[in-house]
């Protein structure tokens, strides 16, 4: 099993636009809503200072207030200055609270555009992974994939709605301070400006250094999941084995990867804000020792000062920030390059715009020159070529390799051949809609798999809708009705994960009940009685032969005395069918099957005959 690729920069830059810009699409109301609060939280933030500057220089000091204070006033200030100290506190005031709705306005819409943009994250990612084929999911860890699906949405939902807020505030707060600082005094301004691109340049390259750093410890923290997720699956055998220190050793390993490659982009992102703070307090230094020497001079206004210094302070806040959060910038870039990867794989089995209806089907299945490979070194089928008519029953046996389920895997197209083709009534596969050609076949595997609910909802699975009197009735047909029964909860009994509360057999039957109300014309078996006791299996066989009839049934078969009944068998051995026929003509012929019946029910003598 492979882990996801760690991603590089340029392939997939604009694939990420594209996804942000396409999450954000339909909530663009709301982003406008917020982009209005933001403008009116940086204008309050902008005129934050200007009150103190009231006092200090029109209040404190001897200077005249300017013609845009006097034609502001609410009162008459008759040249007294503390009503126009009033008129400072009041601005205060007006700008805190003009400040705090705008705050508050843009804090709930932003959390709400976040947590809708992981919810339909979450739901783009999860329908993109149900359309990918099996093949996919032969060379992906699940823990892995889990982790992208839960960590780094979840990473995502966080920096949409604390980080992007903080920083767009102060990119819009940047532009307007600037202008102002421009104003006030321009050759101040320009020593911010100055500044300003080489603590850019010196953010971007630790940045990067960050980022990679961070893809290191999500790729291991990958691992962990992987390994909690296997060691949980198996830990009937692990206990069995007694190998619970080998699974802690496993998950330690990859814990003290992740730990080392933390550290490492902790090392890496500490350099940075105190390179960054240490910048700003030089330039801040700067322009306190000139600015003090022009209010000396009486070239500046102790107020102004005090207004420049408070928006230089800011002017580099964006700066400071980024520095700051470039950790979670880092973790959000490499979240959005890891849901990248999984939307950009393309191995989706492709269906056709005009793709038929198969309506009820027949079932003849004909398989015609079917090859198929996982890769170029995995060759499975080579010359598949056989025919099954309506209504029989078809045993698949062969040695172990011989391409037993992936022949069965290609009829509900699990799989499509490389080469050669599959019809079905006469159609190609490829040709039906997949789900309605799905909806025509019933499956009854070796290990049944059973949801975490009710055994009415694990019965009714096999086919949504169905009415508490069609589960019951398909329930009696696979002699699980009187087991059920005997439950305190009836059909209302939960069944643990994966049926583990259930025996073998009971498991069995229900997966035979769902397969009954799935009603379906093709009905394909996965040696359903491999891991029975002899009395389960005589239920379970008498079950399946209550649903086998009238329908076109392939069954994998290890155990050769279950198929012995069949209307025809199929030897697949290297890839191609290497003998076929009923049992009593393939037993005369005296090849492949001969020898494996022969070895079931004939044992080899004992070493001490």
């Amino acid at each position: 099993m492979t882990t996801q690729p760690a991603a590089t920069d340029a392939p997939v830059t604009s694939s990420k636009m594209r996804l942000v810009r396409d999450l954000l699409e339909p909530y663009h109301r709301w982003l406008v809503v917020i982009l209005v609060a933001m403008v009116v939280e940086t204008a309050m933030s902008l005129a934050a200072p200007w009150p103190l500057k009231i006092i200090l220089d029109n209040v404190v000091g001897d200077h005249k207030p300017p013609r845009w204070l006097d034609a502001m006033r609410f009162i008459d200030l008759g040249g007294d200055k503390m009503e126009l100290a009033a008129v400072a506190g009041a601005g205060v005031l007006l700008i805190a609270v003009l400040g705090a709705i705008a705050s508050y306005i843009d804090n709930y819409y932003t959390e709400s555009v976040s947590q809708w943009v992981a919810h339909d994250l979450r739901m783009r990612v999860y329908d993109h992974l149900q359309r990918l084929s099996l093949g996919y999911y032969d060379t992906h860890q699940t823990g892995s994939i889990l982790s992208t699906l839960t960590a780094d949405v979840k990473t995502i939902q966080g920096f949409a709605s604390s980080g992007t807020l903080s920083i767009l505030v102060d990119l819009l707060t940047i532009f307007g301070m600037l202008g102002i600082m421009l104003w006030l005094d321009w050759d101040f301004a320009l020593i911010a400006i100055g500044v300003t691109p080489f603590l850019l340049m010196f953010v971007a390259r630790f940045n990067r250094a960050v980022k990679a750093a961070t893809r290191e410890v999500r790729r291991y923290q990958s691992d962990i999941v992987a390994s909690v997720q296997q060691g949980l699956e198996s830990v009937r055998i692990v206990k069995a084995f007694g190998r619970q220190e080998l699974e802690a050793n496993h998950l330690a390993e990859a814990s003290h990867a992740t730990v080392d490659a933390a550290l490492q982009a902790r090392r890496v992102k500490s350099l940075l804000s105190p390179a960054v703070s240490i910048s700003v307090a030089i330039c801040t230094g700067y322009v306190l020792w000139r600015g003090t020497g022009l209010v000396l001079a009486d070239l500046m206004t102790v107020g102004s000062l005090t207004v420049f210094l408070t928006y230089l302070g800011k002017f580099f806040k964006p700066v400071q920030d980024l520095a700051k959060m470039s950790n979670t910038i880092a973790q959000t870039a490499v979240g959005i390059e890891r849901i990248q990867l999984i939307l950009d794989t393309d191995d989706s089995l492709p269906e056709k715009d005009d793709a038929l209806d198969p309506g009820t089907l027949r079932g003849e299945i004909v398989f015609d020159h079917v090859a198929f490979a996982y890769n170029a070194e995995a060759k499975v089928l080579s010359d598949v070529v056989c025919r099954i008519a309506p209504g029989q029953l078809v045993g698949v046996v062969g040695p172990t390799g011989g391409g037993k389920s992936t022949v069965v895997s290609m009829i509900p197209r699990f799989y499509d051949p490389t080469a050669g083709t599959v019809r079905i009534d006469g159609v190609d596969v490829r040709d039906y809609d997949l789900q309605a050609l799905r909806r025509q076949i019933g499956f009854v595997l070796q290990d049944t798999a059973l949801f975490h609910g009710t055994i009415r909802e694990n019965i009714a699975y096999g086919r949504p809708g169905a009415t508490d009197e069609e589960v019951v009735e398909a329930a009696r047909l696979a002699n699980a009705d009187e087991f059920i029964s005997r439950m305190a909860h009836g059909y209302d009994t939960m069944v643990g994960e994966r049926g583990m509360t259930l025996s073998g057999g009971q498991r069995q039957r229900i997966g035979i009940a769902r397969a009954v109300i799935r009603n379906a014309p093709i009905l394909i078996l996965d040696e359903p009685t491999a891991a029975l006791d002899t009395e389960s299996e005589k239920l379970v066989i008498d079950a399946l032969e209550k649903l086998m009839k009238g329908r076109t049934v392939l069954t994998i078969a290890h155990r050769l005395s279950t198929i012995r009944h069949a209307d025809t068998i199929i030897v697949l051995k290297g890839g191609v069918v290497a003998e076929q026929g009923n049992h009593s003509e393939l037993l005369a012929l005296g090849g492949i099957y001969a020898d494996l019946y022969r070895a079931q029910v004939q044992p080899a003598p004992s070493a001490d005959a």
